[in-house]
């Protein structure tokens, strides 16, 4: 599945989410769709921002590693469809406006929540979602560097 359709059904998903374990889970959802569009861009995308998917995809697997068996429990992981990326400046601002919108879901469980567990798990989701937007930001400045013929 093409990644923008995927970060759309995340962002659906997202805002369907109900419970306190939806939106933790659609958290790290939107985190591994961050790893595989930068594994993706790492492997297919331009030569000059190869290095910089290659972090945004390590950024992501950090983030979503706690997923893993959640997700399988739920129906699995989203990003283990994706098969292209059509338009990677188009997918990487999407990508980067769903993790401000995971952002803000978490700020939201955290504040309301009374379990030091689940306050926590939050606390690290809004961190990995913030250091994969700040990711993103560089492969999109190196995307439009590699636009303006390399000039600085």
């Amino acid at each position: 599945m093409e990644a923008a359709r995927l970060i759309e059904a995340t962002r659906h998903a997202l805002a369907q989410a109900r419970t306190v374990q939806d939106i933790v889970v659609e958290a790290w959802q939107a985190q591994a769709l961050a790893e595989a569009v930068g594994s993706h861009l790492a492997v297919q995308g331009p030569f000059e921002a190869r290095v910089a998917a290659r972090g945004l995809s390590e950024a992501g697997c950090r983030a979503s590693g706690g997923l893993r068996r959640t997700a399988s429990r739920a129906g699995g992981l989203r990003a283990a469809q994706l098969t292209e990326v059509r338009d990677a400046w188009t997918v990487l601002t999407r990508l980067a406006e769903l993790l401000g919108e995971v952002g803000i879901a978490l700020v939201g469980v955290a504040c309301a929540c009374e379990e030091d567990a689940v306050y926590w798990q939050c606390i690290e989701g809004i961190d990995a979602a913030d250091e994969t937007t700040d990711r993103i930001g560089g492969l999109l400045r190196r995307l439009a560097l590699r636009e303006r013929g390399g000039a600085a």
